[in-house]
């Protein structure tokens, strides 16, 4: 019987001043998970072995060329870099920020040309790592563009999903930004990767408003009544399951939120606030709509605990997990919608 070959999952190792490298390599210091993919680091086989002794782990690992490259059943190293990389836990160092964008760097480039299936990536740290190549707010907005997609910050556990609006945008700029076509452009985005990545055919959608009480019919901003509203009654009215906006102070706390598919928030901590909340440790940031599958885990680079060996491997670990379930049912829905059945001529 011929197995099915293992999904290659690319990972960039982050900001090595943080916890990216630690969550790692304790990820995959557990041999079991290479009964679930074949993993590729984007570093280099000095810095890693520096960090196996950091952190007293019986990790084994293989250095390669390119992912290309990469053996089924081991720990794999792509060497980006030769020299010698100086790690000071916890510190801000923009030359360490350069080596966290030359991986990123070469893992995206391996996604592109189909090296790896799926790209899981550790925390940078946003100030370190801009240069004249990463003028970005996050990964999120740099793979947008190297992909040529329209990218949305998704939040996901098992029971919660939670969209948005607007990411990393000023707050006094929200209201300037959420426009009719920005919302059903996120609300698409969202409704299309619930029926590629996730198996839901027919998604139903809960929409905060943008303003406190989504605005009290007008009293405290006009933004919900003129934009938001109109807006979602124009979705609803082509048959999407589109509901809200709904007062953000007590939607989740009323629990409404599993009453549906997916939440979608207005800006960042509207919905990122109580998702942490509801699920800090096992939650993954998932990059919807782009033609590559990428997650991360729900947190950064936690440099206060940098290098002191306790960091919680529990999110990234889910990230690998949700990378890897999301690239089998993408692939699932790319056979279901290329190959229609050929409808029957009527006989003679």
């Amino acid at each position: 019987m011929k197995h099915p070959k293992k999904i290659k999952v690319g990972i960039s190792i982050g900001d090595l001043n943080g916890i990216g490298s630690e969550i790692v390599l304790k990820t995959f210091d557990d041999s079991r998970m290479l009964d679930f993919c074949t993993p590729v680091i984007f570093a280099s086989t000095k810095i890693i072995t520096f960090l196996k002794k950091r952190y007293k782990l019986a990790i084994n690992f293989q250095g390669v060329d390119s992912a290309e490259h990469a053996i089924d059943g081991k720990v794999n190293i792509v060497n980006v870099w030769k020299e010698s990389v100086t790690i000071n836990f916890g510190e801000e160092d923009p030359k360490v920020g350069e080596y966290a964008f030359k991986s990123l760097e070469a893992a995206t480039e391996a996604l592109k040309k189909d090296e790896i299936d799926a790209l899981v990536t550790a925390p940078i740290n946003k100030h370190t790592i801009q240069s004249d190549k990463f003028n970005f707010p996050g990964h999120t907005d740099y793979l947008a563009q190297q992909l040529n997609g329209e990218s949305l910050m998704f939040m996901i556990t098992d029971n919660l999903k939670v969209g948005l609006f607007t990411d990393h945008v000023a707050l006094k700029d929200i209201a300037s930004v959420i426009t009719p076509e920005l919302i059903k452009k996120k609300i698409a985005i969202i409704q299309h990767t619930l029926r590629q990545d996730f198996r839901i055919q027919k998604p139903k959608i809960a929409v905060l408003g943008i303003n406190p009480h989504s605005g009290d019919n007008g009293v405290i901003g006009k933004e919900d009544e003129e934009i938001l509203k109109p807006t979602l009654n124009e979705i609803r009215e082509s048959g999407e399951l589109v509901f809200g906006p709904f007062s953000a102070d007590s939607f989740f706390g009323s629990k409404n939120y599993k009453n549906f598919d997916a939440v979608i928030a207005s800006y960042h901590d509207q919905g990122l606030i109580p998702f942490k909340t509801l699920s800090f440790g096992n939650g993954v940031n998932f990059t919807a709509g782009l033609s590559k599958v990428r997650t991360s885990p729900d947190h950064g680079t936690a440099f206060e605990i940098a290098g002191t060996n306790s960091a919680d491997i529990n999110s990234f670990k889910e990230a690998v997990f949700k990378a890897i379930d999301i690239f089998k049912c993408r692939e699932e829905y790319k056979k279901l919608t290329e190959n229609p059945l050929k409808k029957q001529g009527k006989k003679i």
